[in-house]
């Protein structure tokens, strides 16, 4: 798998996704991510592993603590890949925005 298929899987997931938001605040622990979840720690470490696989977060260990800190490569990959479609995307909200602007037509029923 690519790296950016890595990113997409494991950011395709909600609760991953807030992981992500939550680690761009800064470094954390395993328990601080796990807190906010009705899931086990068990189940938090899953996604976290997850996470680790596609590189998106960065694992260090001090003593029996386990902190964990985002790593914007992949996140890098996603944007840079998403950015190709922008110019679609512009167009296609450029001309909604005219038709949307312009003055009804003439002798059209409504």
């Amino acid at each position: 798998m690519t790296t950016l298929d890595l990113a997409f899987t494991a950011l395709a997931d909600p609760t991953r996704r807030r992981i992500v938001a939550r680690l761009t605040r800064g470094e954390a622990r395993v328990t601080d991510l796990a807190q906010p979840f009705a899931m086990s720690l068990n189940a938090v470490s899953k996604h976290l592993k997850l996470l680790e696989r596609a590189g998106l977060v960065q694992r260090r260990r001090v003593g029996r603590e386990h902190f964990l800190r985002l790593r914007p490569a992949p996140l890098r990959a996603v944007q840079q890949w998403a950015s190709r479609y922008e110019r679609f995307w512009n167009q296609r909200l450029d001309a909604l925005g005219k038709f949307l602007s312009s003055p009804p037509e003439k002798g059209v029923d409504q």
